[in-house]
């Protein structure tokens, strides 16, 4: 059998790859998981070598998964980490099509060094998936990663903020400068940690709140008063002080207080 060396395995600019070869930045990213006394499961996204992939086999408490898009990746995977070979270890597939319910344990960690052109699709399936994700360590672009954690009143506060941080507390753990991938990208990353807060569920219509707060943000220079318009709401509710504000004035809990008076007043509406 042909064994396939690291330089045979080419970054792929269709797939989002960078591959990153600085071993210290990696054992970092795998120190950044929080792992306890009892053996947690972990998905791996994307391990293209196995930087990441080394560090996670020596912890004795890491039941590990990964997944791979990539069939070079994948079979350099399987040639120099025939571990994952037991007990369907490496998956080879697209993250982004996987039952996670199906495929993964009832509660899973996920670490990886996301593709940064699908890095925000990857976190919303993620939250589709919160009551199973625990936990996210991860690496990417620079600027998604201060979106996610942004508070409101800053610019950088969005859709992705809140629907997150309604369900994750959010961290940035450090920065990392291009160099340290092959091919570098044009831009600064940074490591990232998602942990599982105690909402089971928000007190409000869920379905409701995503979608006030995607209407809010897509007009954000507009009051609430116009941008959720498209809502048709009673116009005695948009006299309140809330709807003289911007969505990126709200945290997490003024928009949950949002959407239940909506859901209030359209209640009362189908009463009358």
């Amino acid at each position: 059998m042909r064994v396939i060396k690291k330089d045979q395995v080419r970054p792929k600019k269709s797939l989002g790859q960078h591959f990153l070869h600085d071993q210290h930045i990696a054992n970092k990213i795998v120190e950044a998981l929080k792992v306890g006394e009892e053996k947690i499961s972990v998905l791996e996204i994307g391990p293209g070598m196995g930087v990441l992939t080394a560090f996670l086999l020596k912890i004795e408490n890491v039941d590990l998964q990964v997944i791979e898009i990539d069939r070079d990746s994948v079979a350099y995977l399987k040639q120099h980490y025939p571990v994952l070979l037991k007990g369907n270890k490496l998956i080879e597939g697209d993250f982004m099509e996987m039952d996670m319910e199906k495929v993964l344990p009832p509660k899973v960690s996920v670490i990886g060094n996301f593709p940064y052109n699908i890095s925000s699709q990857i976190f919303f399936k993620i939250l589709s998936n919160r009551h199973q994700v625990d936990q996210v360590v991860c690496m990417l672009q620079k600027e998604v990663a201060e979106r996610m954690a942004s508070k409101e009143g800053n610019k950088t506060y969005g859709i992705l903020s809140v629907i997150l941080q309604a369900y994750y507390n959010i961290e940035i753990l450090f920065k990392v400068s291009p160099g340290v991938f092959i091919p570098p990208p044009n831009v600064m990353s940074a490591v990232i940690r998602l942990e599982r807060n105690n909402v089971e569920r928000l007190d409000c219509n869920e379905e409701l709140f995503v979608q006030v707060v995607k209407q809010g943000f897509n007009m954000r220079r507009k009051t609430l008063r116009n941008a959720l318009k498209n809502l048709n709401l009673p116009s005695e509710i948009t006299t309140q002080e809330i709807f003289n504000k911007r969505a990126e004035q709200l945290n997490v809990e003024a928009f949950v207080q949002l959407t239940k008076l909506i859901e209030q007043s359209r209640d009362g509406a189908r009463t009358i």
